[in-house]
């Protein structure tokens, strides 16, 4: 019964820092770029795009060009966003001792 009783009490643990890291996230910001810097899209971890950034000289391009450029920000904003929220949630789970690969069934 004992074990039953520490499964419990680690799964109660592994809920309360799943929250813990679901709002860490929201407040940790990522950058993706494209066009070699012109133009760049913040995002948080929680997916939630705070700011995009298009240099001027960029106002004169073709609307398809901005348009890809913008789509390719996005992209690798995202893409950021899915490394750090994977290396987030490793150390998490090495905290809690438990293997870092693991954490692919976790709701984020």
């Amino acid at each position: 019964m004992m074990n039953f009783q520490k499964m419990m009490k680690q799964a109660q643990e592994m809920q309360f820092r799943i929250q813990e890291m679901q709002e860490k996230l929201a407040d940790i910001d990522v950058e993706g770029e494209s066009g070699g810097g012109l133009v760049k899209i913040t995002m948080n971890c929680a997916g939630k795009v705070s700011r995009v950034f298009i240099e001027d000289s960029l106002m004169n391009t073709d609307k398809e060009t901005l348009e890809d450029l913008i789509a390719a920000a996005i992209n690798n904003a995202n893409d950021a966003k899915d490394a750090r929220i994977k290396s987030e949630t490793a150390n998490m789970m090495e905290g809690l001792g438990l293997p870092a690969d693991a954490a692919g069934s976790l709701p984020f």
